[in-house]
């Protein structure tokens, strides 16, 4: 007998048959974003199917053929942020990545089938589940930079814990990666369908990528990117120095900052440290100009603040460090208690 239901208005589905509860996130013509509801209804139910003995496997899955899901709904954080549209983005990031440290600590398995895009807070949803299923239509990415923001939802855990530096390369530039890459990140588990997955593309830029993205500070990134002469990596390298110029400077230097910062972190830590950025980068600027240039406007045109990467201060990206409140009253002081599940981001090991 199958038992079914329904959250957020219809945007979350769910089934629950023979032992397994598949969560279908229902928002196909926005490529699955995530809307409040859709967290906190997931939230809920993983809840409430933690002593649930019908409920032994978890699946999540993306309505359509399109998208496991391209992120949050940035429309809507837009127009909370502006006034416009309430205030959910003051709950959205507390709620949203106490929901994904969950998934990564969850006493059930949980697979993700990660079938099309998987962007943004479908990358918080896919990496803490047991398994990761890529497949030909895989398309994986995080390109917050590119809207003023950087890597959460984890991100800055598991992209710190990829091969070399090939999380740094990911979290910086944001390129649009398929299965055989993901699964040479240490970012998916298996392929899943036909045809036989490519060979990764990464594999033979790997070390262009390690020389390159090993530096500490993003101007010394973009030197070395310009002074490449390999035939091999030069176009490659010319096309990288052209993605970065277009993202936020700011947001450069705090994200490679915060990778620094999360390779020798706990889970629990990295997510308390990104609410913190996130209310730092709502609160500089540059997240909602570039949400406007590139989503709402869509001119291509951000105005960041500053300019340009020499204009950004040390002083600068350690503010969006600095604590906001004592450690005990932090939203999400609770992550790693008594819930925590210590094998939680195990796969995550860092490779040389």
């Amino acid at each position: 007998m199958e038992e079914r239901l329904s959250a957020a208005g219809g945007e979350l589905a769910a089934s629950i048959r023979a032992g397994v509860a598949t969560v279908t996130l229902d928002r196909p013509k926005a490529l699955n974003a995530l809307s409040y509801g859709m967290i906190r209804g997931l939230a809920d139910w993983l809840d409430a199917w933690e002593g649930d003995e019908r409920v032994q496997t978890i699946v999540l899955r993306g309505a359509g053929d399109k998208a496991f899901c391209a992120g949050g709904d940035v429309r809507a954080l837009h127009a909370s942020i502006t006034g416009s549209g309430g205030a959910v983005h003051r709950d959205f990031f507390e709620v949203e990545y106490a929901l994904d440290f969950r998934i990564h600590t969850y006493p059930k398995p949980i697979v993700a089938i990660i079938d099309g895009i998987v962007m943004g807070g479908g990358m918080g949803l896919a990496q803490g589940a047991a398994l990761r299923l890529v497949g030909e239509r895989t398309r994986m990415a995080m390109p917050e930079t590119l809207i003023g923001m950087f890597p959460d939802v984890g991100g800055t855990y598991f992209l710190s814990r990829c091969p070399g530096e090939l999380g740094t390369y990911l979290g910086l530039v944001g390129p649009t990666i398929h299965a055989a890459d993901a699964i040479y990140c240490g970012l998916a588990d298996a392929y899943v369908g036909a045809p036989a997955p490519l060979e990764p593309t990464l594999a033979a830029l790997r070390p262009a990528i390690d020389h390159h993205f090993s530096h500490d500070r993003v101007s010394y990134i973009l030197a070395s990117l310009e002074n490449e002469s390999a035939p091999a990596w030069r176009d490659w390298a010319v096309r990288t120095r052209e993605a970065l110029d277009k993202r936020s400077p700011t947001l450069l230097a705090v994200t490679l900052e915060a990778l620094r910062r999360a390779a020798a972190m706990p889970l629990e830590d990295c997510f308390r440290m990104e609410l913190d950025l996130v209310r730092a980068a709502i609160a500089h600027g540059d997240l909602v100009e570039g949400i406007r240039a590139q989503i709402i406007d869509k001119d291509g045109r951000p105005r960041w603040n500053p300019e340009r990467i020499e204009q950004v201060t040390r002083l600068a990206v350690e503010s969006f460090f600095a604590p906001r409140e004592p450690a005990t009253s932090h939203p999400l002081a609770r992550l790693g208690g008594s819930r925590a599940n210590p094998r939680a981001g195990a796969r995550f090991n860092r490779l040389p």
